[in-house]
């Protein structure tokens, strides 16, 4: 039967559950792929595609998870070879039972030389040669590509199949920090997907009342949601979540507007049957209830840079790195000696150079606690993902700190990969778009979001081009890096001229001679020019500061028609420097 006739009779479609936790599951199968075994263990895979089937589905997924990764990654033979036996056994298990077959397409990786839309191409032609004419692109989250793989799918084969699903939290959100209903409803207004829906992450009870939430699109809607939530038992991540309450879950999803349903993470197949049995019995029509709107709840803050920067003031902001120990006393009073000064606030740099140092978000709640300064810390996306990452701004946000720097962040060293991980679980446009969407949904004081702009980029014009699409992810405002040169001051004049954000115009004081061929050659995104460096030649220590306060004061009047205001960075806690500074540009 033609699948869209199947669900012009109104009953569900009920997909398998979960092949790699279930492959995982078995004696010795933890540690390995289970794509890799439909060319090493096929009687493995074929038995566990009969064992979701002969517990009551009507579709199953080829075992192809990942291979949108292998082909990201380069691995063409080995993503061609997986999808072939793939194929075959899905094909070969679900032919006695008259079930569908998709083909399972996993979440291609970003920044990749191939883009996520070629990834989905160059599979899915392999499916269509393979006689394979349903699809479904899983566990997304991020709709990257989609549109316009869906587009080439048509073309190549209009009566094709393509199901979307994404993976959500219970908050709705996903990894990429993108709203889980924003991306349903873009994602169902392409004419070319049959079918959209959620799965993974999230168990029955969440998905159940998170679609709730949706004002339902008109086309099939399809929830997998897992199991239940993992623990680890031993050195195994497993999935407690018992079948009768998973049934009984699905039958509710049905009830609330599901046309498509099946397992994802720890569903094994007495999931799939006891949900088959539950769905047997006659159900009362759908009728899914109205979204409830609950509105968000706000509350009036005071925000000082962003009020001195919205009135047109120029501010003075100057970088501080946080403690190397646990010792804030000697930091807190450089603070107060800043703001005396007249600084406007200070920023804090989070681990800068990936060497662990105190917590800039935990400063920045000391400092605007103790002394009522408004601080600016930085948040990388370095070593911390999602939830880590909503915790640090909910807290924030708790204590009144409503400014903060995004930035990817510098990696680990090299001699510390084996024992420190570097997560960058995403970009910092990425970053942005999700505190764009805490500020939207979540947060009850909006966080003002600032970049980084580097102004000493090789290719200025790709640089600047990222920091459009950070302003279209939320930012409204950039700390530069230093104007040393004048190939970063003329690259000011074209940020200031194309970008709708406040710029903060870096200056850096340089202390000696060492100090500006150190910069130029170990610290990235630095450009002293020569005849700076030339300058330092020869100067002790006094005569040297004294330059650097004339050179720091003469960019700060070049750079000022260009800026909303300045980005100090302090070297070497140097902060009695820092104030004649500042006292200078205050003239």
């Amino acid at each position: 039967m033609d699948i869209r006739t199947y669900f012009a009779q109104g009953a569900p479609l009920l997909f398998d559950g979960a092949m790699g936790t279930y492959f995982a599951s078995q004696p010795g199968r933890a540690e390995e792929r289970c794509e890799r075994a439909c060319l090493t263990r096929p009687e493995e895979i074929l038995h566990i595609h009969r064992a979701y089937l002969e517990a009551g589905c009507r579709a199953i997924k080829t075992n192809t998870f990942s291979v949108s990764a292998d082909l990201a990654d380069g691995m063409d033979e080995t993503a061609r070879d997986i999808v072939d036996a793939a194929c075959r056994l899905a094909l070969q298990a679900a032919a006695s039972y008259g079930a569908y077959v998709f083909a399972d397409l996993g979440p291609a990786p970003l920044d990749r030389s191939r883009t996520p839309a070629e990834v989905y191409q160059t599979q899915a032609q392999w499916f269509l040669d393979l006689g394979v004419t349903h699809f479904v692109a899983e566990t997304l989250s991020d709709d990257e590509g989609i549109r316009e793989f869906a587009h080439w799918l048509k073309k190549q084969c209009p009566e094709a199949f393509l199901m979307v699903s994404f993976a959500v939290g219970h908050d709705g959100l996903t990894r990429a920090g993108r709203l889980g209903g924003d991306l349903y409803r873009r994602t169902a207004q392409i004419t070319e997907v049959d079918a959209v829906g959620f799965n993974c992450v999230s168990g029955p009870h969440h998905l159940l009342e998170y679609i709730k939430t949706l004002e339902l699109s008109g086309k099939p809607l399809a929830v997998m949601p897992n199991a239940g939530y993992p623990t680890v038992l031993g050195r195994r991540t497993v999935f407690q979540g018992q079948p009768d309450y998973f049934a009984g879950q699905m039958v509710q999803i049905v009830r609330a507007g599901a046309s498509i349903v099946g397992g994802c993470c720890g569903t094994t197949p007495e999931h799939i049957a006891q949900t088959a049995q539950a769905l047997e019995k006659p159900l009362p029509k759908a009728c899914p209830a109205a979204p409830e709107k609950r509105p968000k709840l706000t509350m009036d803050v005071s925000n000082s840079l962003w009020e001195k920067l919205k009135a047109g003031k120029h501010v003075i902001t100057v970088e501080l790195d946080p403690p190397a120990d646990d010792n804030s006393e000697g930091f807190l009073e450089d603070v107060q000696a800043l703001r005396d000064a007249g600084a406007d606030t200070v920023t804090i740099a989070d681990c800068p150079i990936g060497r662990p140092r105190a917590d800039s978000s935990l400063l920045a709640c000391k400092i605007k606690r103790e002394l009522g300064m408004e601080p600016l810390p930085h948040l990388t996306c370095r070593d911390r993902n999602m939830n880590a990452t909503k915790a640090l701004l909910l807290g924030l946000s708790m204590e009144g700190v409503h400014n903060v720097l995004l930035v990817t962040g510098d990696p680990i060293p090299t001699e510390d990969r084996d024992e420190v991980k570097s997560v960058f679980n995403f970009n910092s446009r990425k970053l942005a778009r999700f505190v764009s969407v805490l500020n939207e949904s979540t947060l009850r004081a909006s966080m003002r979001i600032y970049g980084a702009l580097n102004l000493n980029a090789r290719n200025f014009e790709v640089e600047l081009r990222r920091a459009q699409e950070k302003e279209e992810c939320g930012v409204t405002g950039f700390l530069t890096q230093p104007v040393l040169s004048a190939e970063a001051l003329d690259n000011l004049k074209l940020a200031h001229a194309t970008l709708q954000g406040k710029i903060l115009g870096g200056i850096f004081p340089v202390v000696s001679h060492r100090n500006a061929c150190f910069l130029n050659n170990e610290i990235a995104g630095m450009r002293v020019c020569d005849e700076i460096v030339a300058l330092y030649e020869g100067k002790d220590r006094d005569a040297a500061e004294d330059l650097a306060v004339t050179i720091s004061t003469r960019i700060a009047k070049e750079i000022f028609p260009y800026t909303d205001g300045f980005y100090l960075m302090t070297p070497f806690r140097r902060v009695a420097l820092m104030e004649r500074i500042i006292k200078n540009i205050q003239r």
